[in-house]
């Protein structure tokens, strides 16, 4: 239990460290409301649990073993944050009369578990911190899955309260035309940082 309680104390700082992850959430919540970014956050953790299905597996090794099926998978999710980044600048530079509109929330879920998904860096977290954490006399696999499951845990508790509260300084009473179009500049400005992180780093 001590070994799983050292785990969250140091996997802690990185959720709570600015990524990807975390200036999607930021979008979402900018573009709709807390709501969102709580649905978003299912879908990170959902990208994640694959990450953790790939390496109890052993499959996610291979993956980082092969430069080019890693920088493959790399580019994919680098592309994914631009495409997400350009539908939302997009509507910036468009001289059509803006109308704010109901977004399914099924669209969060989606985006956010691509984002996790092909976020290779999610994938190096787990090989770099997990390691560190099992006994190779006992079950490995049994091991790698509890501590996955503790990581996405906090993901989900950090990511949903900060929606929270982003949505709160966000907020705003009534939203037209003119702000709808700062609102998802923003956000598709955050998008593209995001993906510029991923591909300098």
């Amino acid at each position: 239990m001590s070994v799983f309680v050292l785990f969250a104390l140091t996997v802690l700082p990185l959720i709570f460290t600015p990524g990807p992850d975390m200036l999607f959430i930021l979008s979402q919540v900018m573009g709709k409301d807390a709501k969102a970014g709580m649905m978003a956050t299912f879908g990170i953790c959902f990208g994640y649990l694959i990450h953790s299905v790939l390496v109890a597996l052993g499959i996610a090794a291979i993956i980082v073993s092969s430069p080019l099926l890693f920088d493959t998978i790399r580019y994919i999710g680098i592309a994914y944050l631009l495409y997400l980044a350009f539908n939302l600048l997009k509507s910036v530079f468009n001289q059509k009369k803006v109308t704010v509109e109901e977004i399914p929330h099924t669209n969060p879920v989606r985006k956010g578990f691509f984002t996790a998904l092909l976020n290779p860096k999610g994938m190096l977290i787990y090989f770099a911190i997990l390691p560190q954490f099992i006994d190779k006399t006992k079950n490995t696999v049994s091991q790698g899955l509890i501590l996955s499951f503790i990581f996405i845990g906090l993901i989900f508790i950090v990511y949903c309260s900060l929606s929270m509260v982003f949505a709160k300084i966000t907020q705003k009473t009534s939203i037209d035309a003119k702000k709808q179009k700062w609102i998802d500049g923003t956000s598709g400005g955050l998008l593209a940082i995001a993906a510029t992180w991923l591909l300098v780093n």
